[in-house]
């Protein structure tokens, strides 16, 4: 039943995943984390962490690692497929369209209304993403003052202005995970 339900879910996801892979975040979030509580959210978070280090979309990816989490292979098995099946039909119907309508004014409306959505559900995802990254906790705190976590304010700081100096992603990574690593059993 898992399997199904997994499946199910992760196609809904697809469905309605406007934008790519990050916008795809909060829904699955919304899915694994408050509705069916399969994971916390802390679990989601490093779900979404190793999707972005791993090669292949992130929405694929965070599907394949989420049904694995929650199910062993075969769940990830169908998460995955319950979140590509949908985009290939969708992405062969919307192409076939694209290309016989595309200059149409109302494509274009629809896709400039767009736009700002998908930003705010990647902007809802980031402040949850940035609450938790210097909170050392698995849910987002009523009260901020007993959880802060200096190391992971450091270290987001540290990738935000890395990021803005245009150093590549993978040196980015790899020296956040060398100064959680560093700064963790200093502070510990």
């Amino acid at each position: 039943m898992i399997y199904l339900q997994l499946f199910f879910e992760f196609a809904k996801i697809s469905l309605v995943c406007v934008g790519g892979g990050y916008a795809s975040m909060p829904l699955i979030q919304d899915t694994v984390v408050d509705t069916y509580h399969w994971l916390t959210l802390g679990e989601f978070i490093d779900i979404f962490t190793i999707s972005q280090m791993t090669p292949g979309p992130i929405g694929v990816n965070a599907a394949t690692f989420a049904g694995m989490k929650i199910a062993g292979i075969a769940g990830a098995i169908c998460a995955t497929m319950g979140f590509v099946t949908p985009s290939i039909f969708l992405c062969i119907a919307l192409a076939k369209i694209i290309f016989k309508y595309g200059d149409l004014g109302a494509i274009h409306g629809i896709l400039n209304g767009l736009r700002p959505a998908v930003m705010a559900l990647i902007a809802a995802a980031c402040v949850s993403f940035v609450l938790l990254a210097v909170w050392d906790v698995e849910e987002i705190p009523q009260d901020f003052s007993t959880t802060f976590n200096p190391i992971g304010a450091i270290i987001l700081i540290g990738a935000l202005i890395a990021v803005r100096m245009k150093i590549g992603v993978i040196k980015v990574l790899i020296a956040a995970g060398a100064a959680g690593l560093l700064l963790g059993n200093l502070m510990n």
